[in-house]
């Protein structure tokens, strides 16, 4: 099976052939983060969990890029970031589920009982700490938390 980054390297050379423009640039600057991780770390490969991280990264770069774009006015610009960051989350693994977010949510709670709403940090830091690994929107965990130890 491949990894990630070998994927990442063979959508490259499709989209070169396809002559993608969109898909082609955000792989390319995908490809230069993992280059300069390697570079930076020493190492001869990056753990698929490592790309992820970088996956990700970009997508929070884009998604900060489309808020400021919109507040702007820049219409054409948020859709290219739009874009972008589509071709990015075609390598995350599939979302996790309210349902099973909830059901980590209340094994944490069980754990802290008689946890309150000033807890709320220490709570979101376990829950994502056994998330991880995991595609967990954090700002659906964080309100889920939030609404939990509300009631």
């Amino acid at each position: 099976m491949a990894t990630l980054s070998e994927t990442i390297q063979k959508d490259l050379l499709a989209a070169m052939k396809a002559r993608s423009e969109v898909e082609l640039s955000t792989l390319r600057m995908l490809k230069s983060d993992i280059q300069y991780e390697l570079t930076r770390d020493g190492a001869e490969s990056l753990t698929d969990e490592k790309v992820l991280e970088l996956v990700r990264r970009g997508i929070k770069r884009r998604r900060e890029s489309i808020e400021q774009f919109e507040k702007g006015g820049r219409a054409e610009l948020a859709a290219q970031e739009k874009a972008e960051m589509a071709v990015l989350e075609r390598y995350l693994p599939p979302s996790l589920s309210a349902d099973a977010i909830e059901q980590v949510i209340a094994e944490v709670l069980a754990a802290n009982a008689g946890a309150s709403a000033a807890d709320t940090g220490k709570i979101m830091g376990q829950v994502m700490g056994r998330l991880k690994g995991q595609n967990a929107d954090g700002a659906l965990v964080k309100s889920l938390v939030q609404k939990r130890l509300q009631s």
